[in-house]
């Protein structure tokens, strides 16, 4: 009898597998599964922003961002939470601190098309980029992260220490404001240069540190709602629609064929989740689920125009060879459904073309080569009113 050869830890990834496999390969063995380094991902990876930059989106009001101070020798942590000031960085000592920046792929353009390099994943299930920036021995302790997360290292060294032992113990410290655990105990470590990642799933004690210089780690985590937060928010919906008389894992994912796409295997995952679910109809969990995923946690919603648009102004535009782009807080997803298929954005639900669901989807930049019919038009026309997409008029040569 052969032994089965035990699965690597780290591997060498390149520009055309930054996985350092095939996708495929990649969510059968390790997704959601074990940990894994994969070397040189992102050859010669120069951060698409600077940390002076990052430092400035933490001082903006709408940001999320918090500043942490480790005192060593006592082994105090100071939270300071955004917005940050100026002030705030000038008082910052030497070493042993981090600033953290969340959804920095809302707020700049070349961040967020690192997204393009985890398209193999449902574009609904990738929650947002944040990124670390720490001088040495900087980092925010070790820790657990309940949901997938990929640890791009963008600038400097980070060292990381991980346990992918099964018992290790997760209690948290009850002595500070971070959600740190009482004992870490690596079972591997290393340290990782530019364009190195670390994948890692959820549950997976880890501690990182900025090592010898200036570090930044971009971190690509996953939209993982709790059993009870898709209960809860089920509930809420199925109240409001069914009559008083009746009263999300997904370790077996496949690349995703079509971009932001709801498929029956997802609705297969949300009854397994959700045993009550079992028996509704997949029609109505499946327009519960896409309203559900694509509505931001933060709670930020594009403004509407002011002057809503008409339908003959957008046709002018869109006949002018004008784009549209989709707003950065916009979330998207879409299911097919019989009369075609339903468009999910930020909790709301538009019937739409299954090819345009698609499109949209797929496309942060939407152009038409010819002046969409008049089902699409009225989509569109709904999209730019409720601030979702802006027109952006043709430039002039």
């Amino acid at each position: 009898m052969t032994k089965t050869r035990p699965l690597p830890i780290e591997v060498r990834g390149s520009a055309r597998q930054p996985l350092g496999m095939s996708p495929a390969q990649f969510l059968s063995d390790y997704w959601q599964k074990r940990p894994l380094l994969i070397r040189n991902a992102f050859p010669g990876f120069i951060p698409p922003i600077e940390p002076n930059d990052l430092a400035g989106l933490a001082c903006e009001e709408a940001a999320l961002s918090r500043l942490i101070v480790h005192d060593e020798k006592r082994d105090r942590w100071q939270v300071k939470t955004g917005p940050l000031s100026e002030d705030d960085f000038t008082k910052t000592p030497d070493s042993n601190w981090t600033l953290l920046v969340q959804d920095v792929d809302k707020w700049d353009a070349d961040v967020a098309a690192l997204l393009e390099a985890f398209r193999f994943l449902p574009s609904w299930r990738v929650d947002d980029i944040m990124i670390s920036y720490a001088e040495p021995g900087g980092g925010v302790g070790a820790h657990v992260d309940q949901y997938d997360v990929f640890l791009l290292q963008g600038l400097g060294q980070r060292h990381w220490g991980i346990s992918d032992d099964p018992a290790a113990p997760k209690d948290f410290r009850d002595d500070v404001e971070l959600k740190q655990l009482k004992h870490f105990e690596p079972t591997h470590e290393w340290l990782l240069e530019p364009g190195d990642m670390l994948y890692l799933p959820p549950g997976v004690p880890h501690d990182g540190t900025a090592f010898g210089g200036p570090c930044m780690t971009f971190s690509v985590g996953m939209r993982a709602p709790s059993r009870a937060e898709l209960t809860g928010d089920l509930a809420d919906y199925l109240a409001e629609r069914l009559p008083d008389e009746l009263r999300y894992d997904d370790a077996d994912l496949k690349p995703a064929k079509s971009a932001g796409e709801i498929d029956r295997a997802a609705v297969a995952r949300l009854k397994q989740a959700l045993p009550f679910a079992a028996a509704l109809d997949d029609a109505l969990l499946t327009d519960w689920f896409g309203r559900f995923i694509t509505r931001y946690r933060n709670a930020q919603v594009p403004a509407h125009p002011e002057k809503p648009m008409t339908e003959a102004a957008l046709r002018k535009l869109l006949d002018g060879g004008a784009q549209l782009l989709r707003h950065p807080w916009a979330r998207l997803a879409w299911a097919k459904t019989k009369a075609g298929a339903t468009l999910f954005v930020s909790g709301h639900a538009y019937p739409a073309p299954a090819a345009l669901a698609e499109q949209l989807c797929e496309q942060r930049v939407v152009s038409f080569a010819k002046l969409p019919a008049a089902t699409e038009l009225a989509l569109l026309l709904s999209l730019v009113n409720d601030g979702h997409w802006l027109p952006q008029k043709a430039r002039r040569r």
